[in-house]
């Protein structure tokens, strides 16, 4: 029985030395993208439909 005790020591010590790893490569910048910005302009942009404003309409009364 003591060994899960151990274990479950053990594997909640590996969990948070994994998660301070890995919060400290996000905060170093590990995980930022320096490829997409410099080849951005090269992919095709979305097309994008004008629609007119509802609120610069008038409605013209007879």
């Amino acid at each position: 029985m003591s060994v899960i005790y151990v274990l479950l020591g053990v594997s909640i010590f590996v969990a948070i030395v994994f998660f301070v790893a890995f919060i400290l490569a996000v905060k170093r910048g590990q995980y930022d993208d320096s490829y997409t910005p410099s080849v951005r302009m090269l992919f095709e942009d979305e097309l994008v439909e004008n629609t007119p404003d509802k609120s610069k309409l008038t409605i013209k009364n007879k």
